[in-house]
């Protein structure tokens, strides 16, 4: 078999195992408050990417930030809120997600 066959083979095996893992289907979301201490500074939008580690019985039970704009002034009130989070139960897995904040007032 050459190289690029095998490699072709593997990326093709790679792609099928990476598919085969549903994205875990949400059943409570709880969106985040819009902090006050952001309103104060000026701030009415942001973005926050977090990373979620989802237990075999639906429950969230961590949540890292992965990337957040600005950064570390709507971090607290993501951590809180997708801790509320409830999946379908099914196999411990890891989750990201995006939130973005707007505030219309």
């Amino acid at each position: 078999m050459s190289i690029l066959r095998s490699v072709t083979v593997l990326a093709a095996s790679l792609m099928l195992a990476l598919a085969a893992q549903a994205t875990p289907k949400i059943v409570k979301k709880v969106p985040p408050d819009f902090p006050a201490e952001a309103s104060k500074k000026g701030i009415s939008t942001g973005v926050v990417k977090a990373k979620l580690i989802i237990e075999a019985d639906g429950k969230v039970s961590d949540v890292e930030i992965v990337e957040a704009e600005p950064k570390r002034v709507f971090d607290r009130a993501v951590k809180a809120a997708l801790m509320e989070w409830k999946f379908e139960p099914g196999e411990k897995a890891t989750h990201e997600v995006k939130l973005v904040f707007k505030n219309e007032d």
